[in-house]
């Protein structure tokens, strides 16, 4: 069997079975599916769930088959003396060098983090004085169907405006994913949540004047074409509550604090060290 014929059959049988751990040995090291799925992160930036799913399989059969590659060279390394060589170990010496230094200092760092408290009186204090920070502005869920045509809009509109409910919804989400020229028509136009002042003027006014379980009755004009717009929900205007944002204040607090502290403790280390 060809390599690439059995990767591909390993990658199939690995989520054919519940709990498969290990896709391949390579002489004698296992190479499981957390080693891909750590591969995939590293290679995507933690982004891999936003791959196209058409592209997924492909990109979990080339990051097994570099790991595999990884793990004959490196096998090779050993059989050829690579790890004892004069070169090898100088190299990884500069290496862990390295690597003990940023350790360090992380772990040195996050014992000074650690040691940072802030009281839920300064929590308090912080939110009754800066309330206006955590104010929302009033925000609409809303989906649209967007054409070129006026008259086409005005077809869609005298399609939908005897309808009311859930009948209403349900054919504007059938309608918008048959006719809009948006990104969002094959989500049936959903635009999800948005604040006053995120959209263009004409349908920013528009759509903040509507009643919820309501289309335009018109057209709406814009750039991009002409609008029918559906309300789903609406949320008014509303400060989030302390408990709501009280680890975001107390992360922020702390941070300042630790900025504080390590500008302290860096004065304190210049004195005592001999710098020249």
């Amino acid at each position: 069997m060809k390599v690439g014929i059995k990767i591909v059959a390993i990658l199939i049988l690995a989520y054919s079975l519940v709990g498969a751990q290990t896709l391949v040995s390579v002489n004698g090291t296992e190479i499981s599916q957390a080693d891909v799925d750590d591969a995939l992160m590293q290679a995507t930036q933690g982004r891999f769930n936003q791959v196209p799913g058409d592209k997924q399989a492909e990109f979990r059969k080339q990051v097994l088959e570099q790991l595999i590659a990884k793990e004959l060279v490196f096998d090779d390394a050993k059989k050829t003396g690579i790890l004892k060589s004069k070169e090898f170990k100088d190299e990884y010496e500069k290496v862990q060098q390295r690597v003990q230094k940023e350790l360090a200092i992380q772990v040195w760092q996050k014992r000074e983090l650690d040691k940072v408290k802030v009281s839920d009186k300064e929590l308090k204090n912080y939110y009754d004085k800066n309330k206006e920070e955590f104010n929302e502005k009033e925000s609409v869920h809303a989906r649209h169907i967007l054409v070129a045509e006026e008259e086409e809009a005005k077809n869609i509109i005298k399609e939908l405006k005897l309808l009311k409910g859930s009948e209403l919804q349900a054919k504007f989400i059938e309608l918008a994913k048959a006719k809009s020229t948006g990104p969002s028509g094959p989500k049936g136009g959903d635009l999800g949540f948005f604040a006053q002042g995120q959209m263009v003027p004409a349908f920013n006014d528009k759509v903040f004047s509507m009643k919820v379980g309501t289309i335009t009755p018109e057209a709406v004009k814009t750039q991009f074409g002409y609008h029918v717009i559906y309300l789903e929900e609406k949320k008014d205007k509303t400060t989030r509550g302390f408990t709501e944002v009280k680890s975001f204040i107390e992360q922020r607090l702390k941070m300042e604090k630790f900025k504080s502290v390590m500008k302290e403790k860096m004065e304190q280390l210049q004195k005592t060290a001999t710098i020249k």
